[in-house]
């Protein structure tokens, strides 16, 4: 399993591959949006945009082929796991 903690804009590659179960957790109030790719390049969502998340939040999503990249804008405050397992 991978997991990353994510606390700034920065492009964030959580896990490279295969992904059965990607969960993102909002720790704290975040004004903006989090785009979640499948993928391992580029900022355009091709999964999900949450935007303005309730602190508490959980987003879960199933199988990504490619990988999972997290696009926050502005500072955030999330984690995100990945079950890499196949």
């Amino acid at each position: 399993m991978a997991k990353s903690y994510i606390v700034d804009s920065t492009a964030t590659q959580v896990a490279t591959g295969y992904c059965k179960r990607v969960m993102v957790t909002v720790n704290a109030a975040l004004t903006g949006s989090i785009k979640v790719i499948d993928g391992t390049s580029g900022t355009t969502a091709n999964v999900a945009t949450i935007t303005n998340p309730g602190v508490g939040a959980q987003f879960v999503y199933m199988d990504f082929m490619s990988g999972v990249r997290i696009i926050a804008s502005g500072a955030c405050d999330i984690t995100v796991s990945a079950d890499t397992r196949l």
